[in-house]
């Protein structure tokens, strides 16, 4: 007998026509391979926040809070040493291959800026005029090279609308068949990867001081959690070595973009890593401020040792507490107590 989740796994095959191995360079885009950007300004609940204690939790994405580029590479379930079928993941990672791509060109004008990818959508705010976009006809606008000023304000535009239909999300755009689709590859991969996604997300809800149920929380346009009955606020940045648009993409697909907001998610794909983490500091500048990065690679392992904050390091394979399941708040808050001293852990509850 089929238990559900098999069952839904041949449905979606049978839903998508996968597609041949895309090029290295389109995955790269995607999962992460290998200019300048303005220091966000930071004013309103947020410059209040600066004032008092914030804890700053750091994410990779690819491998830590999602998992993709091991499901296709087949090195997820080849851990498990037999017990995972390899090709199985394979065909669900290439399901969501086909729908990061799909909702990016669709909807994020991925196939008009593809070739112009920037660290943040805030790093060309100086071009944005601030013009009414509601009857602005993007494929009519001649944006096109050189890159020069008037197409960067283009650029700009794009930026700007991308970010609203981040802030909207995909129910708004999704018809009832999609979302159901949607909802049976999360629940299928949920299963297959024994409760990654699910996992990961609850710690991010958790790091966020959303575990605090009886605790009201005011969440800033800079995505700063204040919970006001508690001196300390909390905030998830990403910093992703993938390609911009393709990244919040995936924060809407896994169901991240709640816990993650735009102005938070940075591309390393051309900068790298510590020059993220550069901007970062000096955008949450204070004395109050601690920093805690988590991920699975080498790039952002070496960034957080050269600014000098904790790290977690992601290890995929099966029984290490430094997966999902198993990485907790309470282990993240020890990392923080290493570094900044056992008084100031305030994750040391569960």
């Amino acid at each position: 007998m089929l238990y559900h989740s098999e069952i839904v796994y041949f449905l979606l095959l049978a839903a998508y026509q996968l597609p041949d191995s895309m090029s290295d360079s389109k995955m790269d885009e995607l999962t992460g391979g290998n200019s300048t950007i303005p220091v966000q300004e930071t004013q309103g609940p947020a410059q209040k926040a600066m004032d008092q204690k914030l804890n700053v939790y750091i994410w990779d994405m690819d491998e830590t809070l999602i998992l993709l580029k091991s499901l296709l590479n087949g090195t997820y379930a080849e851990a498990f040493n037999g017990l995972k079928d390899v090709q199985k993941g394979v065909e669900i990672g290439k399901i969501w291959e086909k729908h990061i791509l799909q909702v990016c060109d669709e909807y994020f004008f991925y196939e008009q800026i593809e070739n112009y990818n920037k660290p943040s959508l805030d790093a060309l705010r100086q071009y944005d005029d601030g013009r009414d976009l509601s009857d602005y006809d993007f494929n009519q606008d001649g944006f096109s090279p050189p890159y020069d000023d008037s197409n960067k304000t283009k650029l700009a535009y794009r930026h700007r609308m991308i970010a609203q239909k981040y802030k909207q999300g995909l129910h708004i755009v999704f018809d009832h068949e999609m979302i159901k689709l949607w909802d049976d590859l999360y629940e299928l991969t949920d299963n297959y990867t024994d409760g990654w996604l699910s996992s990961a997300r609850a710690l991010l809800e958790q790091c966020s001081g959303g575990n605090k149920d009886s605790t009201p929380c005011l969440v800033s346009a800079d995505g700063i959690i204040d919970s006001t009955d508690t001196e300390v606020q909390h905030i998830n940045v990403l910093v992703t070595s993938g390609s911009l648009i393709p990244s919040l993409v995936k924060c809407l697909l896994f169901r991240l973009d709640h816990l993650i907001t735009h102005g938070n998610i940075y591309s390393s794909w051309e900068v790298g890593k510590l020059q993220c983490f550069s901007w970062i500091k000096e955008r949450f500048s204070s004395p109050n401020v601690q920093f805690c990065v988590i991920g699975d690679g080498w790039e952002e392992c070496e960034a957080a040792q050269t600014m000098r904050w904790p790290f977690v390091k992601i290890d995929l394979r099966p029984g290490s507490s430094h997966r999902f399941p198993g990485l907790t708040l309470r282990t993240v808050g020890h990392y923080f107590s290493v570094v900044y001293g056992i008084q100031d852990a305030e994750n040391d509850e569960e």
